[in-house]
């Protein structure tokens, strides 16, 4: 993998490709700045060796230039804050001012570029605005694994103009690396978790890893279309009925391959959608009539944390219950903690996708597992065996 360590960037003018699609609050100042921290140490690797910066980035979804919310200038002073450094700022990605204040860029310095989705070219995937941002620097840098699942022009498009100076960023190559030791180079045993509400968007994710664990634990929404096809009552329990055929077939394929799954054996159910509803605990197979399972049970997080327990290599999407609400997350809470513990003793841990991510964040996890994933779409695609574009592009 050629990454940012494999070259000196002495007097290069730098084009780096970052994910700074952060959280705003109402006054557009960030909640979250995890991304432009992860950043950091690419961005700094390039100043040390002398070479200057010049950051590019989308923000949210504008509708065009007079999209002001959408203007990096709102978080331009949490990227200063987390780089230690002044970042100049340009008002346009491209056009004659760009081009001048690129071309003036001093080594050790950063400029930031307008939010690249202000161009309908930009995820148009368009060959001349990305050759027009190409000009600006000597040498490109994708550092955005949150976007590399998009054939956008400065992921996939703008590497062809960089045919000898093209790298992965520290990020990215950590990304990258976390998924392949769960793939391909895992210590074993090997356990996936995966969770949320419907299999229909975890299957070709559990097809493409059923040939690299050795554990499979389904939990959350999703489990009880396997335990309905198996013949389970439960109740008002979320189901997909069209699903449950091709549950059996997992089964049976997981069978083949000598994949031990893990469903809940005792859930906690409730007899409404709310935090407020009656709750109590129940066996998977048998959920009465009018309740609905929010939870796994404590059966269920003992036999679990056992298989957790056992595992090197550990990978986890999806909670395994409704941990928004706080009578129901004990089970995702637990899952944590053997995650954690796992962790402890020298297991890998990956944890990605959007729900799990914000929840070793909520609940304090993040610092306990080995990397947290700031790619959720484009760690899904790489779990379910997709070359990404922005990936692919530097690869060539």
């Amino acid at each position: 993998m050629k990454t940012v360590n494999n070259f000196n960037f002495k007097d290069k003018k730098v084009l780096v490709r970052v994910d700074f699609n952060v959280p705003q609050n109402d006054e557009l100042k960030v909640t979250d700045n995890t991304r432009i921290s992860a950043a950091k140490p690419t961005i700094d690797k390039i100043l040390k060796d002398g070479g200057s910066v010049i950051l590019m980035t989308h923000l949210g979804r504008p509708k065009g230039k007079s999209s002001d919310e959408f203007s990096l200038k709102h978080i331009l002073p949490e990227i200063e804050n987390v780089l230690g450094k002044s970042v100049k700022f340009a008002e346009d990605c491209i056009g004659e001012n760009t081009t001048k204040m690129a071309s003036e860029l001093q080594s050790g310095e950063i400029l930031l570029l307008e939010n690249l989705r202000f161009h309908n070219e930009e995820e148009n995937g368009d060959k001349d605005f990305a050759e027009k941002l190409s000009k600006l620097g000597d040498a490109y840098v994708n550092d955005a694994f949150g976007t590399a699942h998009r054939k956008h022009a400065s992921t996939a498009v703008i590497a062809k103009f960089f045919p000898l100076t093209k790298f992965f960023g520290l990020l990215m190559a950590k990304e990258l690396e976390a998924i392949d030791k769960v793939l391909k180079t895992g210590e074993r045993p090997i356990t996936a978790i995966l969770g949320g509400s419907k299999i229909s968007s975890k299957i070709t994710i559990i097809e493409n890893i059923l040939p690299a664990v050795d554990n499979l634990i389904i939990g959350g929404g999703m489990a009880f279309t396997f335990i309905k096809a198996l013949g389970g009552h439960i109740g008002n329990s979320i189901v997909e009925e069209d699903k449950m055929p091709l549950a059996l077939e997992i089964l049976e394929k997981a069978k083949q391959k000598n994949v031990k799954i893990y469903l809940p054996a005792d859930v906690i159910i409730a007899d409404s959608f709310s935090n407020d509803a009656e709750k109590k605990e129940a066996d998977v197979y048998h959920i009465p009539e009018n309740w609905q399972g929010l939870d796994v049970g404590t059966r269920t997080r003992d036999i679990f944390h056992d298989v957790i327990l056992d595992s090197k290599t550990i990978l986890w999407n999806g909670p395994v219950g409704v941990f928004e609400m706080p009578n129901f997350s004990a089970g995702t809470e637990s899952l944590g903690e053997s995650i954690a513990e796992s962790t402890k003793l020298g297991a890998f841990s990956l944890v990605g996708g959007g729900d799990s991510v914000a929840f070793v964040k909520q609940f304090g996890y993040a610092d306990k597992v080995s990397y947290v994933s700031t790619g959720g779409g484009a760690m899904l695609e790489s779990l379910e065996g997709l070359e990404l574009p922005g990936v692919a592009a530097v690869n060539v």
